[in-house]
């Protein structure tokens, strides 16, 4: 009998520069609205996630950036990890290592500014993600069973560091957002062993144009509407997918009128997608399951797994782009 397939929900939980770079004597970065997006006193980013969640007695990853300490200090995130481990749910290493180039005062080996965990050498991808790690113990008060880089950018050398510190698992591809220039990291699902980690990568699949052009999209709840999402598990699951892993972030769940977040009001679609799988897993149990990287981390450190590749019908991009575009023009959409 076939298992079930495990859908493994994950949130980079996760700061914002905001145009500090460009212009910092007018902007600083941001913290809280980027997580919470509070809309007449409610939280619609973080807290509506949780309640969602919650309400379907779903288990999710959170992946919490940890380089913002070097900025911010301890707080906010500390404060968000908080809510995340009240709410009972998973919490793994997030890194966006360029927030490391605010702790660079007085250091005789300062942390170059950009915000890239590829194209480092070892000894400072090493120490970039062992920084972060101890960050992360301090907060979440164990050491990270999973690593994701910021942007999904990473090479052979981020795996190597990995294994040196003991993090046996990965999310750090999705070749629709990035595509690594070794090839044996160029995959789009499954589970495979890279320097001693096992990567699980975002569920990458190919959508097709009109013109019969493909490409490969990884599934996010931002970029992909419920019918093509609904599609791709029951697609999934005829092909033998084991696991599928979706990425999102507490962000997506709300509109902004600026990069300041000056204005938000709730993302009602992206809402609506995230309660519509959670209710999809709960009512076909026999078939799907929500799955998280600490409750699998034996399962899936146990073997590697090859999955199919998938590509949907033009259809299914063509209505999800019309559906997105209206969802970005329209502010009460």
């Amino acid at each position: 009998m076939q298992t079930r397939t495990q859908v493994c929900i994950t949130v980079d939980t996760e700061f914002s520069i905001a145009g500090h770079f460009e212009d910092p004597q007018r902007y600083a970065p941001l913290a809280e609205p980027v997580v919470y997006g509070h809309v007449n006193g409610k939280q619609q980013g973080l807290g509506f996630l949780l309640d969602t969640l919650n309400q379907y007695q779903i288990k999710a990853s959170f992946f919490v950036e940890c380089a913002n300490y070097f900025y911010f200090g301890d707080e906010p995130m500390s404060t968000v990890v908080r809510q995340i481990q009240a709410a009972q749910q998973d919490i793994q290493l997030h890194i966006h290592p360029v927030w490391l180039s605010f702790g660079n005062k007085d250091h005789p080996n300062p942390f170059p500014r950009h915000d890239d965990c590829s194209g480092r050498n070892y000894a400072e991808i090493f120490r970039v993600i062992e920084t972060c790690s101890e960050v992360f113990e301090r907060w979440v008060g164990h050491r990270p069973d999973a690593l994701r880089t910021g942007s999904l950018r990473v090479d052979s050398n981020v795996y190597r560091a990995m294994a040196s510190l003991g993090i046996p698992l990965a999310s750090n591809i999705a070749l629709g957002v990035y595509t690594p220039k070794e090839t044996e990291l160029q995959i789009l699902s499954g589970r495979k062993q890279i320097h001693g980690v096992m990567e699980l990568p975002v569920f990458t699949y190919q959508d097709s144009a009109l013109l019969g052009y493909t490409h490969n999209k990884s599934l996010q709840i931002t970029s992909c509407s419920w019918p093509e999402l609904r599609h791709l598990l029951w697609a999934a699951r005829k092909a033998g997918v084991e696991q599928i892993v979706l990425l999102t972030h507490p962000f997506e769940f709300i509109k902004k009128s600026d990069f300041r977040y000056s204005r938000v009001t709730r993302n009602r679609i992206n809402q609506t997608r995230l309660q519509k799988l959670c209710h999809f897993i709960n009512q076909h149990d026999q078939d799907f399951e929500a799955a998280n990287f600490s409750d699998s981390r034996q399962q899936w450190l146990a073997s590697e797994r090859q999955h199919p590749s998938l590509r949907i019908p033009s259809i299914f991009a063509v209505g999800r782009k019309i559906h997105n575009k209206i969802n970005d023009l329209v502010w009460a959409y």
